[in-house]
């Protein structure tokens, strides 16, 4: 929806800092600027805002918005603002605008810092409280909307963005080399790891999600959780599982689609942005205009069900091919916005799909992301489940059941033994494959190794709780929002509904995987309303492509680039053994295709500005 960004400190910002600050926030909002100036105690505080307008469209509704002595940058939607206006009216509330913003206001005057328990939606938000003199800073259960936080000299920094603190404060933060280790040499899944999680900054962190402090002094914020998912699986029938879980994520749908503007969908043409669209057009009625991402690579390919869907629903769509021109400046820019490396090929090609969607006027897009965490839909979640399950008589044949399905396109060997997990219950070597394999490249010497939180007894809840929180969700998350908001349009996630979530949750696990089927209970949900070519298909393949389609690795201009002499790459990785990488030019296999995005990414990234220590100037 928006931009936030703000400094609590003993020196207000100057008004060039202000303005240059405000352009670095124009692309998160498009549609107006506002800046306030207080006190708290014996420091300055300001708040600016720029706004993407997306309910209540009236410059009323433009931030920073001052109601009930508080004043309020937020960004996000507080889906269920209807209902919660509705309800503050009946206790004697008045609204000047239309917006959800407002609500946050009116809920924190009614209910106090308990009103978080009451939003449903995607938020962060920081809101001065005039009567008692305290900053808050609150953000959503999930951490769908990016809030970050710096310390230096003597003052706070907080905002949407990294390239924000460092415009306010008048210095980049250093480059953080070991998070830039672990994406190259662990990953993705490695990123958020550790109490509390690092960034690509020394300095800079991310304010935890489900958490809200409250900030009288410019020190580093107490967040204090308001919200925890904890697994409690209940005895239910089958059927009772799958209507809840379609009662559910109907709502949540009907919940994201909330919009004075245009929506459009994503769509992959799995299961799960094929079930939100679905439910729009079968059960909601509403027109739906879906975009996808087509990739030549047949691993990748889905427009046959892509199709499927979009015949069968009437749906406009736009496909948008992959194509290797200007791949290494597109990215270079991609990574510039981010302040990080893009995490992976699919949201290098994803950031097609928002500028795309942006082209065709839309404000707003809905996505599948989280289905996977939530329902279990990788490979290795049916692992777990024949792990939970090797004691039951009926063994030989949920080993068929999986044998004839998920099992045959498994390719990683240690998944295709179904006893592997219920053998080795800690292994998770599966993950980590890639690093062992290109260790040899790195300059440091060893790689950390992996490891997990704990949040259940049985093994595939545990796994499930670690992706949603740690290792998949809060960096796609973090790609969706920067990938979206680099042209001005908003993600929104109905699987992260807090209601469908919550719930699934209860679902006893042996409910999760059914007749050969992983994602089953959400299967079954959306049976007679997703078409059936697309419900039945048990492959998995997502947004994504082969790195071979965006570079040619042999072509002479493309080699020197990627191995030119001074790079800061170079640090990390072996450019010799690069180069002899480069040489083998072997990289169809998912492992190989994935490191060499890795290192093209963090290169982009450790030659930026920020990374080289200077405040961007303004897009």
């Amino acid at each position: 929806m928006c931009g936030i960004a703000g400094i609590l400190g003993p020196r207000a910002p100057s008004p060039e800092t202000v303005a240059h600050t405000l352009r670095l926030m124009g692309r998160r909002g498009p549609d107006g600027t506002g800046t306030w100036q207080g006190t708290v105690g014996n420091n300055s505080l300001t708040l600016l805002h720029s706004r993407l307008a997306i309910i209540d469209l009236n410059a009323r509704a433009n931030q920073p918005l001052r109601a009930a002595d508080c004043v309020l940058v937020t960004n996000g939607e507080i889906y269920n603002y209807r209902e919660l206006r509705d309800e503050l009216r009946a206790s004697g509330h008045r609204f000047d605008t239309e917006s959800d913003s407002e609500v946050i206001i009116r809920a924190y005057r009614q209910w106090g810092a308990g009103c978080l328990t009451r939003f449903e939606g995607m938020w962060a938000f920081a809101l001065f409280d005039e009567r008692n003199r305290r900053l808050w800073l609150s953000r959503d259960r999930f951490g769908e909307k990016p809030l970050y936080t710096m310390q230096s000299g003597g003052s706070l920094y907080f905002g949407s963005e990294v390239k924000f603190l460092a415009a306010l404060a008048g210095e980049a933060p250093p480059v953080n080399e070991r998070q830039v280790r672990r994406y190259l040499f662990n990953g993705y899944r490695a990123l958020n790891k550790g109490n509390p999680p690092e960034t690509f900054f020394r300095g800079v962190h991310e304010f935890p999600a489900a958490s809200s402090a409250m900030i009288r002094e410019p020190g580093a914020p107490e967040a204090q959780r308001y919200w925890a998912l904890v697994p409690a699986p209940q005895r239910m029938p089958r059927a009772d599982a799958v209507e809840g879980a379609r009662e559910r994520l109907l709502r949540a749908t009907e919940l994201a689609m909330r919009a004075d503007v245009p929506v459009s969908f994503c769509l992959s043409g799995g299961v799960d942005s094929g079930a939100l669209v679905s439910l729009a057009v079968r059960r909601l009625n509403c027109g739906v205009h879906t975009f996808s991402i087509i990739d030549s690579d047949e691993r990748y390919d889905e427009r046959e069900n892509i199709a499927t869907v979009t015949s069968a629903l009437g749906c406009r769509h736009t496909a948008i091919e992959t194509s290797r021109k200007g791949f290494l400046e597109r990215l270079e820019r991609q990574v510039a916005y981010h302040d990080s490396p893009v995490a992976t090929i699919s949201y290098y090609v994803h950031d097609f799909l928002s500028e795309a969607i942006r082209a065709e006027g839309y404000k707003v897009a809905i996505s599948g992301t989280a289905a996977d965490e939530i329902f279990t839909g990788y490979y290795n979640h049916y692992a777990y489940w024949l792990a939970g399950r090797a004691n039951d008589p009926e063994w030989p044949a949920l080993v068929a059941e999986w044998r004839d399905g998920y099992g045959a396109a498994v390719r990683n060997p240690l998944l295709k033994d179904p006893l592997y997990f219920a053998n080795n219950p800690g292994d998770r070597d599966h993950l980590y494959s890639d690093a062992a394999r290109f260790s040899s490249l790195t300059v440091d010497g060893p790689i950390e190794p992996p490891s997990e939180e704990r949040y259940a007894d049985e093994l595939l809840r545990n796994r499930m709780l670690n992706e949603l929180f740690h290792e998949s969700v809060p960096v796609f998350l973090h790609e969706d929002d920067l990938n979206s908001m680099s042209h001005s349009v908003e993600n929104r996630s109905p699987f992260l509904n807090s209601a469908l979530v919550e719930f699934m949750f209860t679902v006893p696990s042996e409910h999760l995987v059914h007749r050969g089927y992983a994602k089953s209970v959400l299967r079954d949900a959306v049976a007679g309303i997703l078409p059936e070519p697309v419900r039945a298909n048990r492959e998995k393949k997502g947004f994504n492509a082969s790195i071979l389609s965006l570079v040619d690795t042999r072509d002479s201009s493309a080699r020197e680039s990627l191995l030119a002499e001074g790079s800061p790459i170079f640090d990390y990785v072996a450019r010799d053994k690069f180069a002899a990488l480069l040489d083998d030019g072997d990289f169809r296999d998912n492992a190989g295709s994935k490191f060499l995005f890795s290192v093209v990414s963090a290169k982009a990234f450790l030659e930026s500005d920020l990374a080289r220590g200077h405040v961007p100037a303004a897009a």
